[in-house]
């Protein structure tokens, strides 16, 4: 039997009698990713809680799980551990000023062969941005040239928004047969976008659900992901100092094959707590993935809440917490992505923006890819194209392009 390390013995009688009488039990599976990445009993316990143990229940299980691990803080695991079979990647700088103006929280989608880069938000740019967000549309093959397929029309404020769709940003943006979607916006307009788009060339954009109102509004700040041939939107919120609507911060899914009629999804608990702000998608493993986020301020709750767990679920009912604090610093604004048979998670903020950068080939273990040479930012616009993730401004406000890749054995 894995004696405990001697930092985390305990002196009370109940985790004793736990341990005495958990020899024999197969440790579960949440209680043993909690065990194994949090770095002290405290942290375990409280991890233990946010995935939705009872304070009993946080005991029996972890001290089960104890049995049969030697405790190493996630930190060190994510940076030390089996470091000798991790790929080996590498940044190359494909453009530092693409055609298309600086934005964040653009769509990035990949269509057709190449990449397509939606909308935008730059406040500082009223020459591309009249109206602070746009409605334009560009492709690429090779990241370095840059195509206009559709030009901002959102510059007016006599704009038909039943002919087009107004600009906007951190929407949900997803290909889904074979088409581009746009599934909500967000509310800067002092109204919520929650309508539904599609285009097949990029060029040409139809109203899905014309009068027909989704049952899921009014929100923003939604996870947006297409999952066993359905789109699914996860979370988001209101913002009631943009828009008016009574505060609520979402915590729940629904899913549509139509863009017009939309199911409630119930989850089982545990799940998640109420979040958005999460960028891109990540399908891992037949399972959604939901890696980090976070709320926005209002003037009600002025404080925004940050997050660094892991859950993903196969059904979008049945929800596994993987990881309570992730090893990396809990973020809102960030990216998620699969790539390489990976997760990853890049740049965010939390009181700053960042440009760090994991990845996890199971969603508990994390290594930090060291040394990125872009800038930090927030609500980037990733992609993953031609066998590289790509990284496309962003809130650094420059229309750089980066691309990684796995280096070739022995290079």
């Amino acid at each position: 039997m894995a004696r405990m390390p001697r930092r985390f013995q305990r002196t009370d009688d109940a985790c004793y009698h736990l341990l005495d009488h958990g020899r024999n039990r197969s440790p579960a599976s949440p209680a043993t990713n909690i065990a194994r990445t949090s770095s002290t009993w405290s942290a375990a316990i409280r991890n233990a809680s946010h995935c939705g143990f009872t304070r009993t229940a946080s005991l029996e299980l972890l001290c089960t799980a104890l049995l049969s691990l030697s405790w190493v803080p996630a930190v060190a695991r994510a940076q030390a551990g089996g470091a000798q079979d991790l790929p080996a990647y590498e940044w190359l700088c494909v453009t530092a000023r693409a055609a298309f103006a600086p934005r964040d929280g653009a769509g990035a989608l990949v269509f057709r062969g190449r990449m397509w880069l939606l909308s935008g938000w730059n406040p500082q740019d009223r020459a591309h941005f009249p109206r602070i967000t746009s409605n334009d549309v560009w492709s690429s093959q090779d990241g370095a040239a840059w195509k206009v397929e559709k030009a901002n029309s959102f510059r007016e404020a006599t704009f038909d928004a039943k002919g087009d769709w107004e600009g906007r940003h951190t929407g949900g943006y997803v290909v889904y047969r074979n088409k581009l979607w746009l599934v909500g916006g967000d509310a800067n307009q002092g109204h919520y976008q929650n309508d539904v788009w599609n285009s097949a060339d990029g060029k040409v954009w139809s109203l899905v659900n014309k009068d027909h109102p989704v049952p899921w509004g009014p929100r923003a700040l939604h996870y947006t992901v297409v999952f066993k041939d359905k789109i699914w939107i996860l979370g988001g919120q209101t913002l009631p100092q943009f828009a008016a609507a009574r505060e609520v911060f979402y915590r729940d899914l629904w899913n549509t094959s139509d863009g017009v009629r939309w199911e409630r999804v119930t989850p089982r608990e545990p799940f998640w707590p109420a979040r958005g702000m999460i960028g891109g998608s990540a399908v891992f493993k037949n399972r959604i993935w939901v890696l980090g986020g976070g709320t926005y301020d209002t003037p009600a709750t002025p404080a925004r809440k940050f997050y660094n767990d892991v859950w993903s679920s196969p059904d979008g009912l049945r929800w596994t917490c993987h990881l309570a604090s992730a090893p990396w610093q809990p973020r809102q604004y960030h990216d998620v992505a699969v790539f390489d048979e990976r997760l990853w998670v890049l740049e965010g903020w939390n009181q700053g923006n960042r440009n760090d950068v994991w990845h996890s080939a199971d969603g508990v273990t994390w290594q930090r890819l060291p040394d990125t040479p872009w800038k930090p930012r927030h609500a980037a616009s990733v992609f993953v194209h031609e066998d590289a993730l790509w990284v496309v401004a962003g809130n650094n406000m420059e229309s750089d392009v980066w691309k990684l890749r796995r280096k070739k054995a022995g290079s």
